[in-house]
């Protein structure tokens, strides 16, 4: 079953929870507001996404982008795991693989 994890209101969740229903593709929705990720998944998403999952674009990074930027590694996935909204979202999962980042129709139509 395909795991998508973000937050409710955010309009690319919402297009992306739309395509798997359009498709009729079976998935959890994960909201970080209300089941936060752990460090394994920072771990696990950081190993796909190429560094920390951060969407560096978003209001919410670049109104805490200075006390992010000071941290350490290891400092920021705690800091990450308690500003949820920092995360690039959705994030597409199927068996713990992560299959995507945001919502890119091309990529969507691909996992079918």
């Amino acid at each position: 079953m395909y795991k998508i994890f973000g937050i409710p209101n955010c309009d690319t969740v919402k297009k992306a929870r739309t395509f798997m229903d359009e498709h009729k593709l079976t998935y959890e929705f994960i909201d970080f507001k209300k089941a936060g990720p752990s460090s394994e998944d920072i771990e696990r998403w950081s190993k796909s996404f190429g560094g920390l999952p951060v969407n560096t674009k978003g209001v919410t990074y670049k109104k805490l982008k200075d006390e992010f930027e000071a941290l350490s590694e290891k400092a920021k996935v705690g800091f990450i795991i308690k500003n949820t909204s920092m995360i690039k979202r959705p994030i597409l999962e199927k068996n713990g693989k992560v299959l995507a980042f945001g919502f890119d129709q091309e990529k969507y139509e691909g996992i079918r």
